[in-house]
């Protein structure tokens, strides 16, 4: 699926260094806005793509998801382990993907990438039980606090 407005070059936006803070299978905290204007933020997987945007998914039920269908704005903060290290991302949602199958499939590579031994059999199943969706990030900002 082509994005909706393409971002800018991985390059353009992100340095080697975010980069490769960003490979990581680190947490992130999103940010996004209820229709009442409150702020909401949940702890979330990410996968950062091979075209610089952000990859997360989610069961369709919770709020931050409604939240991004209403309005695409969204920020994030990934957190190293040591806790001092961090980056933050603003964007907006470049793309949607609701298909049952894609959407299984990237939660999927998601549990293998924060489990590299192997997902727990309940996890995954656990996943099939519910719908999913699916959204793709343009980052346009970033700011860094990593450690020198």
């Amino acid at each position: 699926m082509e994005p909706a407005h393409p971002s800018p070059t991985i390059d353009a936006v992100l340095s080697a260094r975010h980069r490769a803070f960003l490979e990581q299978p680190l947490f992130a905290a999103i940010a996004t806005t209820d229709a009442n204007g409150a702020p909401r933020q949940a702890v979330i997987w990410y996968h950062l793509e091979d075209d610089g945007r952000i990859l997360i998914n989610s069961r369709q039920t919770r709020f931050w998801p409604a939240n991004l269908r209403r309005d695409g704005r969204v920020s994030l903060a990934i957190l190293a382990p040591d806790g001092y290290s961090w980056l933050g991302l603003t964007g907006r949602v470049d793309a949607i993907d609701e298909d049952p199958a894609r959407s299984l499939a990237d939660i999927e590579a998601l549990a293998w990438r924060y489990h590299p031994d192997g997902p727990d059999p309940d996890d995954l199943a656990s996943y099939r039980a519910y719908p999913r969706i699916t959204f793709r990030l343009a980052i346009d900002r970033v700011h860094d606090h990593l450690e020198d």
